[in-house]
């Protein structure tokens, strides 16, 4: 008999959430494996097919209702090629290109389409589009965007406390701070009057539980213990995985400029942080997906928004371990988890709930069956299965690299050169833990490392980031 799951424990009082709880459970236990059988595969060229149909045939009519969402939908299928280890070839990329730069606004910033007004969330979509696709000169887009513009556009939408609304007369969200700080990194557009009061409003998101929401919290500070503030914030919404996600890679773009934040210095409760974080990993019975939410289902794209942040508490000194296990040069290769696993969350685990029910036996990837598989999930579920395979960290040997190869650059940017060279190097110093890799399947169900805080490998970060900061980058050397 196949062993089974316990499933969650209940209080013995039905209500619809632990009778929906119970059915997702019973429905994902049918996905494990009977018996004795073969790891797990990664159905790669499936996901390659459901991506080249998108990409080149176009995306199917019930899409029609993600208008707004263009860049997002160029972006999901680029970087999911990438993940699978995919590029594209000349013609393809040129017409990314001409396509993207469609979406870029006379005023600054992209829409989510052409003619569609600028917004915060399509402008990170769409230049990380053009990371992947774009390149230097006449034409390839990175040279046609207008930064000047694009910084002016920023500004505009810049609160007294340090947000941003995520398009004029729009709402402030945490997602869009990120989305903001993640380009402006990229295009070395980054001033300490753009990200003035910014890092107390992320720290001011997180709630009691933890996690953060989309905004501030109304009446209690995020310390521990907390204490009640004379003057309330805008009430909103409780802890969620995309909001964490983007709060913390939010809080580690802004470290280069904490030294210039006014006392008292924000802070983030890292424990309760850490603790909300462990929790939202599902059980065996969930086949050790993530949720979004406390008492939540299980989804797919949790693997990333949640499984990802996991990688960021490294920038942080968070979870690094005091001493690293020494592996055979085909370790990675094996299943074995038994010797020294220091990670925060279940790896193997996680990896085993995307192959086993993220798939979509007709290609892509989705939240979980008996669900669609669809752009967004297909994306979020291979950066997931990145970052569960790939260990990231931050390397003082790479850092040590980039140090000696920087040349300061007159002219380049408003920003003073010791605080550019920092966030250069904080945004590159991240290389793969050696021994840290590990692939459930084995080499074939290996897919790319992406770069923990901007979900695009370092290949494509390194080569927009040497572009815009005018840097000569170092080539990784591997180890024997």
């Amino acid at each position: 008999m196949a062993f089974r799951p316990a499933p969650s424990p209940d209080d013995s009082f039905p209500t619809e959430t632990s009778k929906l709880q119970a059915e997702t459970e019973d429905i994902l236990i049918k996905h494990l494996p009977t018996g004795s059988s073969s790891p797990p595969v990664l159905q790669r060229n499936s996901h390659l097919q459901f991506l080249v149909r998108n990409l080149v045939q176009g995306f199917p009519a019930p899409y029609t209702s993600q208008d707004a969402s263009q860049p997002w939908l160029m972006y999901w299928t680029l970087q999911g090629f990438s993940t699978l280890q995919v590029a594209l070839d000349p013609a393809n990329k040129q017409k990314v290109i001409d396509t993207v730069m469609a979406w870029q606004h006379p005023d600054g910033g992209f829409g989510g389409g052409p003619g569609q007004a600028a917004h915060l969330l399509p402008t990170y979509a769409a230049v990380c589009a053009l990371a992947i696709a774009g390149r230097p000169g006449p034409g390839g887009g990175w040279d046609q965007i207008n930064r000047k513009k694009m910084y002016d556009f920023f500004m505009s939408l810049k609160q007294p406390d340090g947000s941003f609304l995520v398009a004029h007369h729009a709402e402030v969200d945490v997602r869009g701070i990120y989305c903001l700080l993640v380009v402006a990194q990229l295009l070395d557009l980054l001033t300490p009057e753009l990200v003035a009061g910014t890092a107390s409003f992320v720290a001011s998101c997180q709630t009691y539980e933890g996690g953060f929401s989309s905004a501030s919290q109304p009446f209690y500070s995020n310390t521990s213990p907390s204490t009640l503030l004379q003057s309330p914030r805008p009430p909103l919404g409780e802890a969620h995985g995309g909001y964490t996600f983007c709060a913390l890679a939010a809080w580690t773009m802004l470290q280069p400029f904490s030294k210039l934040a006014p006392e008292p210095k924000p802070k983030v409760d890292i424990k309760t942080l850490v603790r909300w974080l462990t929790h939202m990993q599902g059980s065996e019975a969930e086949l050790g997906g993530f949720k979004g939410r406390t008492n939540k289902l299980v989804d797919g794209c949790y693997s990333w928004w949640v499984g990802g942040a996991f990688g960021l508490l490294e920038a942080l000194g968070v979870g690094q371990p005091h001493e690293h296990h020494k592996p055979s040069e085909d370790d990675d290769e094996q299943e074995n988890w038994d010797d020294v696993d220091d990670s925060l969350y279940n790896r193997k685990a996680l990896q085993e709930y995307i192959l086993y029910a993220g798939q979509h036996p007709a290609g892509g990837l989705r939240d979980k069956p008996p669900k669609q598989s669809d752009a967004y999930h297909t994306l979020s579920c291979l950066a997931g299965l990145s970052s569960a395979q790939h260990r990231m960290v931050v390397s003082q040997e790479r850092r040590e690299q980039l140090i000696s190869a920087w040349t300061p650059s007159s002219g380049a940017s408003s920003l003073p050169d010791g605080i550019r060279k920092a966030v250069f190097l904080d945004a590159l110093s991240w290389a793969e833990e050696e021994g840290g890799s590990k692939v459930v399947g084995g080499g074939v169900n290996r897919v790319n490392a992406t770069h923990p805080i901007y979900n695009l490998t370092m290949t494509h970060t390194e080569g927009i980031m040497s572009h815009f900061y005018a840097q000569q980058i170092p080539p990784r050397i591997k180890k024997a």
